[in-house]
């Protein structure tokens, strides 16, 4: 799925609702309201933003970063951020994003595997292949 960054009244962030669904990251009544929104771990490198549920463990993090920092070779801002309800889905707040080479407008290529989203600038495809191997 792509959507464009946008503004926030926190920063720059994503709409992920499929995806965040996709990974686990919220859960939702039967009547399609949010219980749950996972606080997650933002990751950025250079065109690619991995965003990592809190529920996955140190060490399958600890793996993804430095699969990500090797193939990129660069790491930029690792922070917590949230999911949070907007407009008819959720959104993904995005600290580290401008360093990461995204801005405002970007197009920001999503794909999701269980507790975590690669966001990424559309030429990052084998390398989200492996991470999504690497995290199945």
């Amino acid at each position: 799925m792509v959507n464009s960054i946008k503004q926030s009244a926190d920063g720059l962030a994503l709409q992920v609702t499929r995806e965040a669904r996709k990974a686990g990251l919220v859960a939702e009544d039967s009547d399609g309201n949010a219980t749950d929104l996972s606080d997650v771990y933002v990751y950025g490198f250079d065109d690619l933003l991995v965003v990592i549920g809190t529920a996955v463990g140190a060490g399958d993090r600890a793996e993804l970063v430095a699969t990500a920092a090797r193939d990129t070779n660069s790491v930029h801002q690792g922070s917590m951020s949230t999911l949070a309800v907007a407009g008819n889905g959720y959104q993904v707040q995005l600290p580290g994003c401008k360093a990461a080479g995204f801005r405002e407008g970007d197009s920001g290529h999503v794909r999701a595997a269980d507790g975590v989203l690669f966001i990424h600038d559309g030429t990052k495809g084998r390398l989200i292949d492996d991470m999504m191997t690497i995290r199945q």
